[in-house]
């Protein structure tokens, strides 16, 4: 017998044909990965809805063109014109990340209206309010109010999409950007596996859309769509734990690989500390700029990011930064 309530939306599901439930799993799947939960009942879910053990998916998340019922429709129409599989949730961008502290209710949309809750998520009909037996968490409770024209602006939609044939994520979140609004920011997650690659890829693709103001100020313009990388310090900055994660261990990992005698993160954060000038930083070294010169490029070619560029400078100083408190 289920001994919780994921369990329990499980084996319902699985034992009916009824759209209604299906909304229900589809609602309590988002309201689970929103909240950082993938676990063995979150599989079971992805399974009732097509999404087979060891799946592959990425993420696009953004703003609705005009409603976001209008925008999940089109993009899980135009990824099934494509033969792929799709699902759908709206996420009120609220606080400073998704998933964290600032996020209130959760509820279905429904005709009446809808809440102020991080995610919206499933069919029209059903809502979920009851969680996990206490397991997702941060799982949140249920609030109603009319649904304002605030409500409406800070409403992203997000899609979880398996990769379809040759189609790359690239194509299909070109061919689905119409839907969402060309005026504001569209993020493409990372590809990856299963319940928690979907997790982390929705994450990633939320967190970049909540980064895109403190991006717009370093960049002459924000890329469409936004990748995860394009916006590593910004995620770091208001939580994201992978984007901290991957400044730490590959960026300046890549900075120490070399051992404590390698000049390589020394002559990096020497340039950074003096503004990027190649002669002033040639003489806190005592060594010819030539010297400084390759020592760059070397780094640039290990770490992916060129500390002669502006913007490239900034995730390396982050990256340092990081990499030194985290000792």
């Amino acid at each position: 017998m289920p001994s919780d309530f994921l369990e329990l939306l499980a084996s319902e599901a699985a034992d009916s044909s009824d759209a209604t439930a299906l909304d229900r799993v589809r609602t309590v799947l988002f309201e689970c990965l929103f909240h950082h939960l993938a676990d063995d009942r979150v599989d079971s879910l992805f399974a009732i809805l097509g999404f087979e053990d060891g799946f592959d998916c990425y993420a696009i998340a953004g703003y609705p063109a005009r409603s976001a019922a209008k925008t999940r429709k089109d993009v899980e129409k135009i990824v099934s014109d494509f033969g792929g599989a799709c699902l759908t949730a709206e996420y009120a961008m609220n606080g400073l990340g998704p998933g964290i502290a600032g996020s209130t209710g959760t509820v279905a949309p429904s005709a009446a209206g809808n809440s102020t809750g991080n995610p919206v998520s499933g069919g029209t009909e059903s809502s979920a309010s009851a969680g996990p037996s206490g397991s997702a968490r941060g799982a949140s409770t249920v609030a109603n109010r009319p649904y304002s024209r605030a409500d409406k602006r800070n409403t992203a939609v997000v899609a979880l999409i398996r990769p379809v044939g040759a189609a790359t994520p690239e194509v299909i979140c070109n061919t689905v950007s119409p839907a969402f609004d060309a005026t504001r920011p569209l993020a493409l997650g990372p590809q990856r596996t299963g319940s928690e690659g979907a997790m982390r890829t929705m994450q990633a693709a939320l967190y970049c859309l909540k980064a895109a103001p403190a991006l717009a100020a370093t960049v002459q313009q924000i890329p469409r769509p936004l990748r995860t990388d394009d916006a590593l310090p910004e995620r770091a900055l208001i939580g994201d734990e992978d984007a901290r994660d991957e400044l730490i261990r590959v960026v300046y990992g890549s900075l120490t690989a070399a051992g404590p005698d390698d000049p390589t993160l020394l002559t990096v954060s020497t340039f950074l500390r003096f503004g990027g000038s190649l002669e002033t930083c040639a003489k806190e070294l005592n060594v010819h700029p030539n010297t400084i010169r390759y020592r760059l490029k070397r780094a640039a070619e290990s770490t992916g990011w060129d500390a002669t560029d502006p913007r490239e400078a900034y995730v390396l100083t982050t990256a340092i930064a990081l990499g030194r408190m985290a000792g």
